[in-house]
This record gives structure tokens, C-alpha cells and sequence, in this order.
């Protein structure tokens, strides 16, 4: 991850050896509401998030890696990421269930549906681009 300083990048190839190993297991919960609700998030450093979903439990996609700044909804990465699949950001505390879930400790999965997930946040992302 070329945009990420050196200690980031440190933390984020440490992680990426743990997700290729661990799975779901190597991230920490999930989101809250509508839709996110099974994409999965990793604080990696300070506040620096990845937010993943899972294609399958074997296959995951990093779909985002930023800041969460409650005080810049601009840079913030869970405000760009309920903005990117049009849901409301929950007003309630958020639960943070964990990732892997259920008696089988499997991740939820998005199947068939993965590559509209993508799409949203790539045309979103290269929406704000171009601002």
C-alpha cells in the first residue's frame, strides 16, 4: 500500500499475513446497519481503519484503508463508506458484532453480490475525485 507511511504500511503487511491465515478471525467486528452490516473492519494503527468484505470465507476484499476522524466526515472512512452504498449512518451506538459469527466462525459472506459492492464504492470514491 504505496499511500500508506511506513509504520501503516508495517502494521498492514503484519495484518495481511494474519487475514491470509486467520480469516475472518483477524478482523475485529462488523458494521451497523442496513447492508453493512457484513462488512468487517480492522483498526490497524492510531486511527487508521480497513474496511473488508468477505466474497466468501476463503476470498475477502479490502474495499477501504483511511482515518476515522469523527471531526472530518470528509476524510472519515465509515462516513465514506455508508455515504458509497447510499445507508444511513446509524444514530445509535453501534453495536460492533464480531466478524466471524455463529457456531461455524464464518464471516459474513456476500457471494454473487460482490461485484456491485465494489462497483458503489469505486463510482462513489472516484465521485468525490473529481470534486
Amino acid at each position: 500500500m504505496a499511500g500508506l507511511r511506513a509504520a501503516h504500511r508495517r502494521h498492514y503487511n503484519k495484518w495481511i499475513d494474519q487475514l491470509k491465515a486467520e480469516g475472518c478471525k483477524a478482523l475485529g467486528y462488523r458494521l451497523t446497519g442496513d447492508i453493512v452490516d457484513r462488512l468487517c473492519v480492522r483498526h490497524l494503527r492510531a486511527n487508521i481503519r480497513v474496511i473488508v468484505a468477505f466474497e466468501t470465507p476463503e476470498l475477502a476484499w479490502i474495499l477501504l484503508i483511511g482515518p476515522h476522524d469523527n471531526s472530518d466526515p470528509g476524510i472519515d472512512i465509515y462516513t465514506i463508506i455508508y455515504q458509497a452504498l447510499d445507508t444511513p449512518i446509524p444514530s445509535e451506538k453501534r453495536i460492533k458484532p464480531p466478524c466471524c459469527d455463529g457456531t461455524d466462525q464464518l464471516p459474513p459472506g456476500w457471494g454473487d453480490h460482490i461485484d456491485e459492492l465494489i462497483d458503489s464504492i469505486v463510482a462513489f470514491t472516484r465521485s468525490r475525485r473529481r470534486r
